[in-house]
């Protein structure tokens, strides 16, 4: 399982683009759009962060609530009175196998639970993190007009020098494969 599968743990693109990102962070925006990219980035990890611990909590509830039920179920079967034998229309009587002990929970079970339940909850709860996060950092950017247009600027100025360095990259690969004939 990568890493990259939950939004608590993902990180940057790399150093390169992180790089470059920060040169543009620098020459292209104002100290004051610097300030609110910051303050928006914060606010999507906090999302993240809070969305996932909600998860996980709501998981670690859920599998407690299924293994409390399935508790209940098991001594309600164990204590119900059950048959033991089936007579047949003939007259011959066959065994009816006793389950019980197959449906007793297990410690292996619980563990299952709480693990699946733990995981599925973490990974819903910081994508949904995500995505609130995500919702409410537009929402702090692109309340100025002036500066959402010298952010958007400085985003497409980033984008287009990152497909240059791909592009520069690619030409590269290419001369390679040509002087080693591939």
């Amino acid at each position: 399982m990568s890493t990259d599968s939950l939004a608590l743990l993902r990180k940057n693109a790399g150093e390169e683009i992180s790089a470059l990102a920060e040169d543009h962070l620098k020459h292209d925006l104002h100290p004051s759009d610097r300030d609110l990219l910051n303050s928006a980035a914060s606010k999507i990890g906090t999302h993240v962060t809070v969305g996932s611990a909600v998860g996980l909590a709501l998981g670690a509830f859920l599998a407690f609530r299924i293994r409390r039920t399935r508790t209940h179920m098991f001594n309600a079967f164990r204590a119900h009175e059950r048959p033991t034998h089936v007579k047949f229309a003939d007259g011959r009587e066959e065994v009816i196998p006793d389950v019980t002990p197959y449906m007793r929970p297990t410690a292996l079970g619980d563990i299952a639970a709480y693990t699946f339940l733990g995981f599925g909850g973490l990974f819903i709860g910081g994508e949904f993190g995500l995505l609130t996060g995500t919702g409410s950092a537009r929402r702090t950017i692109t309340r100025d007009p002036e500066t959402r247009e010298r952010i958007e600027t400085a985003f497409r100025r980033f984008r287009a020098d990152v497909l240059r360095k791909e592009a520069d990259t690619l030409d590269q690969r290419t001369s390679v494969t040509r002087l080693l004939g591939l």
